[in-house]
């Protein structure tokens, strides 16, 4: 069986991947699932060059085919920002918390019409060399507002407070398998379901 590393610790983008991913004959690992891995500096200046240098350096320490992302907000208001920096936008990597209070902070003049955003996904699908140093990227989108107030406990970052006109809700609001068929991520995995089998030569479950 193929191993497939993903690259990431955090359990709700993992979870994801291998919803997307279950047909096929892989065994699929996370960076918890290491003993040790090297901190990737993501010091790209776009989310596909994070992605890929994540990507590069994880197939390369583990020997596995490795998938990473990087993906973030897009806050018209805010000229793009929080972007490339949206997990660590308050300074502390990866609190949630910190982040949507900052987020808040900065939008509270800032009237309804004009707090469109889109969530960004870039994923990189890297092999090491001994498997032939083949790569693949792709960027999908999602288009929204950033709510006024935090709603729903579904999903993490800054899905409780990114609205979703089309359903009506936040993020935050629902559940995982309906977000994934609209969401940036989930356009992005749909797009590497279809490719990875021949990426990796192997054959989906009917």
């Amino acid at each position: 069986m193929i191993h497939l590393l993903v690259a990431t610790t955090n359990s709700g983008k993992f979870a994801e991947v291998q919803a997307f991913l279950k047909r096929l004959p892989l065994d699929i690992l996370s960076l918890n699932d290491l003993e040790n891995s090297p901190k990737v500096i993501e010091d790209g200046a776009s989310f596909e060059e994070n992605a890929l240098k994540k990507a590069r350096t994880l197939a390369e320490c583990s020997g596995y085919h490795t998938l990473a992302d990087d993906s973030g907000l897009e806050v018209d208001a805010l000229n793009g920002k929080p972007g490339i920096h949206s997990a660590r936008y308050s300074g502390e990597e990866g609190n949630d918390v910190k982040n949507n209070e900052k987020l808040l902070n900065e939008l509270k003049n800032v009237p309804p019409e004009k707090r469109s955003a889109r969530f960004v996904c870039a994923l990189a699908l890297c092999a090491p060399k001994s498997r032939g140093l083949k790569e693949w990227t792709v960027r999908s989108t999602c288009e929204g507002f950033i709510a006024f107030d935090l709603k729903g406990r579904n999903g993490f970052g800054y899905d409780p407070l990114f609205f979703y006109p089309a359903f009506g809700k936040t993020f935050g609001e629902i559940d995982r398998p309906t977000k994934a068929t609209v969401s940036h991520r989930g356009k992005a995995l749909q797009k590497l379901a279809e490719i990875l089998p021949t990426f990796l030569d192997v054959t989906a479950k009917p």
